[in-house]
């Protein structure tokens, strides 16, 4: 039997860093914020590894109860936290790759105003993530849910006095409201029908209910709504672009490891419920089929490296759901796990080269970095391949994995393949366009000079404290895949049993699969091997191309490059009809003509009054006295007539 493993802590370390750092940071030095910070941080990942080390004697799954926290007639909500297979790799992605980032951010935030207050934040962020992943019913992952979109809006717009960051925070915080009210009303849904909340009562509900219902599959649309939002899938995307303004650091732990995965992860928890309804299935892996190509042709064009990883991550989010839309739950979060290694250290390399080069984010103000800041090109370097999808590196085995699933599994589809494929070209092809734009040829901007936001001085490498984790990240984006699938599916089998073939294949049929995942596997790695080539064809060999290409295809070029006109639309048809609304009328109907006159008809009225009774306050003595003589003279006539009736 599982003893206790005090799950509780690993929440609440980082939870005891952020209040130290924020009540007390402004006190300390530096030295000591960022000491606090790693300290809870790293205290609650040596605790996911320790926990990990004690695998083979665990109990799983493992619920520990805190306290009980809700009690209404039959329902009832603990504050209980769960260690399965599925919450354990996250536990390890989540504080690991975490951990390294705070790493990070000493270097990369040194210079900058509100040292513990973005230290701060990141633990808090830390603590909700946590909670999400660790609880055992869906009341507690809500609370960590909510927790992680206030934590990214006070990230996202932790450089408050820019209008573009606090802006980019705001939407961030409201697209995600539209999300999290379809994950609220499915919750609403799971009490009605079910009475309870927690994992192991609702999914036991779900089993014994026949297929495809309308009340499963409405839980499992709203669901996925609230998952669209977090993990910004179509329709709900748009904010994450903007989160770019963000600190660097912020967006490889908000944007690539941690948050934008969240919503995956939750289908994948709610993986019992999904199968029961094709139809629900059926909108995962097309919203995901669709965001994933979708991204990848806006990040075709973009010229910020921070917005080409951006598209990016949205991307290959869009693989992550596919893989969730055709039951291949342990698929996708293989290619989740593999992503935050690569996808992570991505965005902290581009911090590295922007830190380099004095804050300048345009690739076409770079170029020629290569020799000049070593250890991030190579590093870099590594992602790339792994992101392209090139073996040995990790993202290929993930990749590869979702791509045959996607055509051979029962939910799957040629069509989900055939897309998948074509946009593991167009990744290969926009991040090796950015590879060569930022890494190779001649340097295209102007050399930075003394103490810039990034720079110190001339173009030079990041300090240490920022590239050992870049080295670290390198290592895993390497090897991190060599694990295997199937391996991975096993580990996963106890907590996402469908992802596994229940029937062993006879051994012809074997070999038949062998030889037809490896006609898979080439056509994946031939697809990766044209984007390369393609983009040193026209990044590299022939630079002038591309300008020229633009130009003869000047309507569509424009089109992508403006993003689709995307947020222009939503602006059209949701923001100004919203604003025009609420000043035309609240404001001008409801607070001024309403409200407003009211109070002011008011304050005239007891002008007015005030003004008539006021003469009677004259100062002259015999007047009072007059008055009060009348006053008596009435009284004694009130009385003797009332006394005698």
């Amino acid at each position: 039997m599982t003893s206790n493993l005090h799950l509780w802590l690993i929440p609440i370390l980082p939870l005891i860093g952020a209040s130290i750092n924020g009540l007390l940071g402004k006190r300390f030095t530096r030295q000591v914020v960022s000491a606090i910070a790693l300290s809870f941080c790293g205290a609650a990942f040596a605790m996911a590894v320790w926990i990990s080390a004690q695998l083979s004697s665990l109990t799983l799954p493992h619920v520990e109860t805190l306290a009980q926290w809700i009690r209404v007639s039959d329902f009832r909500a603990d504050f209980a936290f769960n260690l399965d297979q599925l919450s354990l790799v996250m536990l390890l992605v989540v504080t690991g790759v975490g951990f390294l980032i705070h790493i990070y951010s000493i270097g990369y935030m040194w210079e900058e105003g509100g040292f513990y207050r973005f230290f701060a934040y990141l633990n808090l962020f830390m603590f909700f993530m946590l909670t999400l992943v660790l609880a055992a019913n869906y009341l507690l992952m809500f609370i960590g849910w909510e927790g992680v979109g206030l934590a990214s809006y006070l990230l996202i717009g932790f450089w408050f006095t820019k209008d573009s960051a606090a802006s980019a925070g705001k939407k961030a915080f409201i697209v995600n409201r539209v999300g999290d009210f379809g994950f609220l009303i499915a919750l609403f849904l799971m009490i009605k029908n079910f009475g309870s909340l927690d994992f192991s009562k609702v999914f036991a509900s779900v089993a014994s209910m026949p297929g495809n219902q309308d009340l499963l599959t409405s839980i499992g649309l709203l669901l996925m709504v609230g998952a669209a939002g977090k993990s910004a899938q179509i329709p709900l995307y748009v904010w994450l672009p903007d989160a770019m303004e963000g600190p660097t650091p912020v967006s490889a732990l908000i944007h690539a490891a941690t948050m934008v995965t969240a919503g995956v992860y939750m289908v994948s928890r709610s993986h019992v419920i999904f199968e029961h309804s094709t139809t629900a299935l059926t909108v995962v892996a097309i919203i995901g089929t669709l965001t994933a190509l979708f991204a990848a042709t806006i990040g075709v064009c973009q010229t910020d490296i921070k917005k080409v990883l951006a598209y990016s991550t949205i991307s290959q989010l869009g693989y992550m759901f596919m893989a969730c839309g055709v039951a291949a739950f342990s698929a996708g979060i293989f290619h989740l796990m593999t992503h935050a290694f690569f996808k992570g250290l991505l965005f902290l390399a581009a911090g590295s080269v922007i830190h380099a080069v004095g804050g300048e984010q345009d690739m076409r103000r770079m170029g020629g970095l290569r020799n000049k800041i070593p250890v991030t090109f190579w590093t870099m370097t590594a992602a790339t391949f792994a992101i392209a999808g090139f073996p040995p590196f990790a993202g290929f085995f993930s990749k590869d994995t979702i791509l045959f699933k996607a055509a051979n599994s029962p939910y799957g589809s040629w069509a989900y393949w055939a897309i998948g494929v074509f946009t593991a070209f167009l990744t290969s092809f926009y991040m090796f366009r950015l590879w060569f734009l930022t890494f190779f040829g001649q340097y295209r901007g102007e050399e930075p000079h003394g103490h810039g936001e990034h720079g110190h001085g001339g173009i030079h490498e990041s300090p240490k404290v920022m590239l050992i984790p870049l080295v670290i990240l390198a290592f895993l984006s390497i090897v991190g895949g060599w694990i295997g699938s199937e391996r991975f599916d096993r580990f996963l089998a106890p907590t996402l049993h469908s992802s596994v073939t229940a029937v062993e294949a006879p051994s012809g049929e074997s070999e038949g699969r062998a030889a037809s995942e490896l006609v898979f596997t080439s056509i994946s790695v031939a697809a990766a091997l044209c984007g390369f080539l393609l983009a040193w064809q026209l990044y590299h060999r022939r630079p002038e191309l591309p300008q020229r290409i633009a130009h003869s295809v000047q309507g569509i070029y424009t089109t992508v490059l403006n993003k689709y006109y995307v947020d222009e639309l939503y602006a059209a048809i949701f923001v100004k009809p919203l604003i025009d609304g609420s000043t035309k009328l609240l404001w001008h109907g409801i607070d001024r003509d309403i409200i407003d006159a009211t109070l002011d008809s008011s304050a005239e009225s007891a002008e007015h009054v005030s003004d008539t009774v006021r003469h009677m306050q004259s100062g002259n003595i015999r007047s009072y006295a007059g008055w009060i003589s009348v006053g008596a003279a009435a009284l004694v006539v009130y009385m003797v007539w009332t006394g005698g009736r």
